[in-house]
């Protein structure tokens, strides 16, 4: 039987699905953590968490690569590891250095650095030539620096961490005090969620307007393939909260082109030669612009509606990309003599107050509704924020519709007929 080793994992969608996809395959898994009390022990149904049921959880301090590989080779030394993987954007580093270290597949591990670090990102794309947001990157405790990259950025423009995710901190600025305001808040929040030092500056980059989209695809010794191309709809307090997506996405085949196009390029520029990719983009007036490039799969239950639509399943291509096998992709019409939906689409319930949650309205209609394939909402007493980033969502509905754009708006329309008691509200 092969043996991967997980390093680290988010919490949220992905961190059920890589694993449990691991051991479909019929493949065992180490699970490294720097803190197991991190991850549930259960589901909400009471069984076991998929991070639980591998061959072991081994603490070490993940945080430190050097370490990390040290560990990591003593546990192949007993148990051979055959590849090497993290669903965590803070660690894909470490595994991609744990699998360099080791002889294992994995993507170029400067390749993940750059795409991990966005200031590294847009100076790889400027050099490739390829078309970006004008762009600035300043410290944060140097008031002076910062003033003078907001103005030759110009406004409005956003203010982004460089090593951060899901939204964290993204902040749209129309003048100096909001800069100013958006740095101070980021400055504050000197380690990660997972104890890691952050980087101590801030990028600036022109507001795109036009639509937002992901493209996903997987490479295989440089070969890059994309599956498809998903669209993003965003709101939240930040007004950068993905509250919603759908594949395929409702576009003119032209449009699909260029983003494809955009996106390929994209990730030959940095240099990613091995994994699965999610690559975000804005399509303006002016053509396709890059915004991240994510060197693992999506979240936010894109890959779900992928399988639904497509059969094609990307923690598993994941997972056999870092086995070194020749992943299953081809897509198919039908399952089980069923005609495959034309479309699928998620929508998250953003909470629009801090407070703790006493009743959500309207979920068991809404998850008895036969287009639903799946939805999970938070259990009453659950304490939430305003919803600033993709962290602060109270829970999601996963929708199918036999029509090529039918997803999204039933699955808005079922979303909005869920309603939120609060208990008590938090001080703002």
């Amino acid at each position: 039987m092969a043996h991967l080793l997980l390093v680290e994992s988010w919490v949220g969608a992905m961190g059920t699905l890589l694993p449990r996809t691991v051991a479909d395959q019929g493949v065992e898994f180490t699970f490294l953590t720097r803190r197991p009390e991190h991850y549930p022990e259960t589901l909400t149904d009471g069984s076991p968490h998929p991070l639980r049921l591998g061959r072991a959880v081994v603490t070490a301090e993940t945080n430190d690569p050097v370490a990390a590989v040290d560990v990591a080779r003593r546990i192949h030394a007993e148990a051979p590891i055959a590849g090497v993987l993290t669903s965590c954007d803070y660690y894909l580093p470490t595994a991609a250095r744990i699998a360099r270290g080791l002889g294992l597949p994995g993507p170029a591990l400067e390749a993940v650095e750059i795409a991990c670090d966005k200031s590294r990102t847009r100076a790889a794309l400027d050099r490739m030539g390829i078309p970006g947001p004008r762009h600035a990157t300043a410290p944060v405790a140097d008031s002076a620096r910062l003033h003078a990259a907001a103005e030759a950025v110009g406004y409005p423009l956003v203010v982004k961490p460089t090593d951060l995710c899901a939204g964290m901190f993204v902040r749209r600025a129309d003048d100096w005090p909001t800069v100013k305001d958006a740095v101070d808040d980021l400055r504050g929040f000197a380690v990660n969620a997972r104890g890691q030092q952050r980087s101590p500056v801030v990028l600036l980059e022109e507001f795109l307007d036009g639509r937002e989209f992901s493209v996903e695809s997987w490479i295989r010794q440089g070969d890059i393939h994309t599956v498809g191309v998903t669209d993003k709809s965003l709101g939240g307090v930040s007004g950068f909260v993905e509250t919603g997506h759908m594949f395929p996405a409702d576009l003119a085949a032209g449009d699909r082109a260029v983003l494809v196009a955009a996106a390929e390029a994209a990730i030959g520029a940095i240099g990613l030669d091995h994994g699965v990719v999610h690559t975000e983009l804005r399509l303006t007036t002016f053509g396709p612009r890059i915004i991240e490039i994510n060197p693992r799969p999506a979240g936010n239950q894109i890959t779900e509606l992928i399988r639904h639509v497509t059969g094609i399943d990307l923690p598993r291509v994941a997972v056999e990309l870092a086995l070194g096998r020749e992943p299953a992709t081809v897509a198919s019409e039908a399952e089980n003599g069923v005609a495959r939906p034309r479309s699928a689409a998620v929508r998250m319930l953003v909470p629009e107050e801090a407070g703790i949650v006493a009743e959500l309205h309207g979920v068991d209609a809404v998850a008895a509704h036969p287009a639903v394939a799946s939805s999970a909402f938070k259990a009453p007493g659950h304490h939430t924020g305003a919803g600033v980033d993709n962290n602060s969502y109270l829970g999601s509905v996963v929708v199918v519709s036999p029509d090529r754009a039918g997803a999204r708006p039933l699955a808005e329309e079922l979303l909005s007929s869920i309603s939120v008691t609060y208990g008590e509200v938090s001080a703002r």
